[in-house]
């Protein structure tokens, strides 16, 4: 996690991890910033609720989603571990 950690911090502001728990689910929100995310462990999709998207992130995948944009997350069978920042 620390490559990637150092990877998101060259990249991004306010870098955090979390973690979810297998199926937990986030309901559709969005942010004023640009949010630059990796999965480090496990799975969790977004679905991005306008474009009628899934994007299926696995340990290691990155994904930057453009402030504004509405997403909801279900999180895999395994649970996920996820750092995430913002620019």
């Amino acid at each position: 996690m620390a490559d990637l950690m150092a990877r998101l911090q060259s990249e991004a502001t306010g870098c955090y991890s979390w973690s979810n728990g297998p199926g937990d689910r986030y309901a559709p929100h969005n942010h004023a910033y640009e949010k630059v995310l990796y999965c480090v462990e496990g799975s969790i999709k977004f679905v991005l609720e306008r474009e009628g998207k899934e994007l299926l992130l696995n340990a290691g995948d990155r994904m930057v989603l453009p402030a504004g944009t509405v997403h909801s997350a279900v999180v895999g069978d395994a649970g996920c571990t996820c750092i995430e920042g913002r620019r």
